[in-house]
């Protein structure tokens, strides 16, 4: 049962709308890729690699004509192997706010240490076969949000590192617990292998896929629900008005997961030892694009998200008519607890200082704070993109000059490395208690990442 607080604070992550007297630059930001997010805008909304709104998906390959291509996840470098299952929540208390004939359901997975690595059969599959197929096509996020060409990549038959269902490795005590939120019009699945190294360092990760606004979620009975944003393009569109909807969504869907991994620990609907692994006391938030608004946002709703870390997600929405810069009321109201801001070298990112909603933040904070720019990334260096798009460009499933957009030309492994050793190193200082200090200042280890006081 959600109380008094919980739904004030629900009614906060709208932002309160005061203008800070910055308006975006129409055409040019993160959150107008062809697609799922052009269709939605032609301003800095929640973050994503900048595309013509004119650019139209590549013509499918006749079928049969070329090979698909083929990709794979980095190892992840912690020391224990990683198990994964999936659930089927459904919110009972509220009604879906796309689809109000129905209750809200979610699909999310979890991802932890177990005692024997995966082999064969009992690997975990990167996609489900059905959201595979559209995720690739012509309707999915792949081609809408990153140009791959249609139907060109076997995106189900990329392999994970995790064993499908494995039980908890036994005998540690209760492990500290991290949500994942991915961007607009993502699947909770793009971030997997960030998720399989925290788990091999000893977490238990949870991914969130956020229904309607993922591109699509398969339910267990079959049915997959694909994403409505795409549908809700036209002249008329208050694209702030929609997206301070798709917040409010995706805090709505993080709070219910926190209430349902309290159940979790005991009604055995995990596998063996799991639940009892879940330390609710130590819950960190991670997040990519409005994955890293939504971390902050539930952090600034919710206390009971101890730390939190935005990559490259904007902290402001649009005016009606699609310009100007007005506030989340995280970005108003600032964090009393630690949070890490990581940034990137597009041209509507970068540190605190180039963004209205960070700065706001980074003024009106209490609590410890950090901010790291990826030299030579792009929006989509801190997901999956970074390891798997070169893969596909070598084999022609997506072009040169798309993959200079999306993760720019930082070298591949660099970025993944510094990607997973700042988000290790922070959620091990907040919520184990051990500090590497790496986040102390610039590191000779990873010259990429710059530092911003």
């Amino acid at each position: 049962m959600r109380k008094w607080g919980q739904e004030q604070g629900r009614d906060r992550a709208q932002g309160r709308g005061r203008p800070q007297g910055r308006t975006a630059a129409p055409g040019r930001s993160r959150a107008a890729r062809a697609g799922i997010a052009v269709a939605l805008a032609t301003t800095a909304l929640l973050g994503t690699a900048a595309v013509p709104a004119t650019a139209a998906a590549p013509a499918p390959a006749p079928a049969g004509t070329e090979r698909q291509a083929r990709a794979w996840l980095p190892e992840p470098t912690g020391p224990y192997p990683v198990g994964t299952t999936t659930l089927h929540l459904t919110d009972t208390g509220r009604q879906d706010p796309w689809k109000p004939d129905r209750v809200r359901e979610l699909m999310i997975s979890l991802w932890y240490p177990t005692a024997r690595p995966a082999t064969g059969d009992d690997r975990a599959r990167y996609m489900d076969p059905r959201a595979a197929d559209h995720f690739g096509g012509e309707d999915g996020a792949a081609v809408f949000n990153y140009h791959t060409e249609p139907g060109r990549t076997a995106w189900q038959q990329i392999p994970t590192h995790a064993r499908q269902d494995a039980p908890a490795l036994p005998g540690r005590g209760p492990r500290p617990v991290v949500l994942y939120s991915a961007g607009l019009g993502d699947p909770r699945t793009w971030g997997t292998g960030l998720v399989e190294d925290l788990a091999s360092r000893g977490y238990v990760v949870v991914t969130v896929d956020h229904t309607y606004d993922a591109s699509e979620v398969v339910l267990p009975d079959g049915s997959r629900a694909d994403s409505v944003l795409p549908g809700m393009a036209g002249p008329d569109l208050d694209v702030g008005a929609l997206l301070r909807k798709v917040m409010r969504t995706r805090v709505d869907d993080t709070r219910f997961v926190l209430d349902e991994l309290a159940a979790l620990r005991t009604d055995g609907r995990l596998p063996a030892g799991l639940g009892a692994s879940l330390d609710l006391g130590r819950i960190g938030m991670v997040g990519q694009s409005a994955g890293g608004f939504t971390a902050v946002q539930t952090m600034h709703d919710d206390p009971r998200i101890a730390a939190g870390i935005n990559m490259d997600g904007q902290l402001h929405f649009p005016g009606p008519d699609g310009t100007g810069v007005h506030l989340g009321s995280v970005a108003e109201d600032g964090l009393d607890r630690p949070f890490l801001l990581m940034g990137t070298a597009s041209e509507d990112s970068g540190d605190y200082h180039h963004q209205p909603g960070w700065d706001a933040l980074w003024q009106h904070s209490s609590g410890w704070k950090a901010d790291v720019t990826l030299t030579g990334s792009r929006h989509g260096s801190y997901t999956d993109a970074q390891s798997l798009l070169p893969q596909l460009a070598r084999q022609g499933a997506v072009s040169g000059d798309q993959l200079r957009s999306d993760i720019g030309d930082v070298r591949p492994e660099r970025a993944v490395a510094a990607t997973r050793a700042y988000v290790a190193s922070f959620f091990d200082r907040w919520l184990r208690g051990h500090d590497d200090r790496l986040l102390d200042g610039p590191s000779p280890r990873f010259p990429e990442m710059e530092f911003t006081r």
